[in-house]
């Protein structure tokens, strides 16, 4: 794989940002609408490619590095039940290594604590109205699961530094494009959709096997899907993507999840997929 090699440009943005960014125990921004990418940096459009690129990157807020591979991770919660009966749930948005490897817990963004409260401040009602069917955690608060997830991933995205915004940038700009990205590429994604146009059904007799999963799922990018299994339950799928730009205006490109062949958890055959709810099972007759 091509070694991506930071430009000096590159360094001194990040270093920059670095500089300028202390983490946030509280929002005390006042209300204010902003539209997701308003001020997010303007990349263009012959932007390299993440972990595609052997040459220096000019812009190291129109590249993502050195996480240039993003993982959108879905759940199938059965017990307790999370989310509709008929959708997988986001689980986050992880920006891998090259290498599969991954970061967490960066400096690249401020971290934040509470993510409801600026996302509201922004006026997206519609986007904190999906997460909360949508992105929810088997346990805990979703306010809870939200920070876990900006703190531990959303940080490391370079490209979501507050010197990548422009001058109207207020803190939290980059936390409303984080989640909003997150949510545009699951809707993309509909896994439910995809194993059921299959005839893979959630059902409390059936078993299925991996190959069956994986050529249901690979349909929907025509790139390789890393199952999660525990005691043989589907219950996660991870769609991996190259970025062309930044995260948040930058084009998704589905590639196989790097450094990750073989590293799901499902056994070959005996997989179940069971349904969240009884009224929702697909029982043999």
């Amino acid at each position: 794989m091509p070694l991506e090699i930071p430009s000096v440009l590159s360094l001194s943005t990040f270093a920059s940002g670095l500089l300028s960014q202390l983490p946030f125990g509280n929002f005390n921004t006042p209300s204010r609408a902003y539209v997701p990418y308003g001020n997010a940096p303007s990349c263009p459009i012959d932007s390299p490619l993440s972990c595609h690129n052997s040459t220096e990157a000019p812009d190291s807020c129109c590249f993502i590095y050195p996480g240039g591979q993003l993982l959108q991770t879905q759940f199938w919660d059965t017990s307790p039940a999370i989310g509709p009966d008929d959708s997988w749930t986001l689980h986050g948005l992880w920006p891998d290594l090259c290498d599969g490897s991954y970061p967490q817990f960066c400096t690249s963004a401020p971290t934040y604590r509470n993510i409801s409260d600026i996302i509201s401040a922004s006026q997206n009602p519609d986007l904190l109205s999906f997460m909360n069917s949508y992105w929810l955690p088997n346990s805990g608060t979703p306010e809870s699961f939200w920070e876990h997830e900006w703190n531990k991933h959303g940080t490391c995205i370079n490209t979501l530094a507050p010197s990548c915004y422009g001058d109207g940038y207020q803190p939290g700009d980059e936390v409303v494009d984080f989640f909003n990205k997150a949510v545009d590429t699951f809707k993309g994604l509909d896994t439910y959709k995809a194993l059921a146009a299959a005839g893979i059904l959630p059902s409390t007799s059936k078993t299925y096997t991996s190959d069956e999963i994986q050529t249901a799922l690979t349909k929907i990018t025509g790139s390789a899907v890393v199952l999660g299994c525990r005691g043989g339950r589907l219950d996660e799928a991870w769609y991996s993507f190259n970025i062309q730009g930044s995260l948040q205006t930058g084009t998704f490109v589905p590639t196989n999840p790097a450094g990750k062949g073989g590293r799901g958890t499902c056994p070959r055959k005996g997989i179940r997929y069971l349904p969240k709810s009884s009224s929702s099972a697909n029982k043999d007759l």
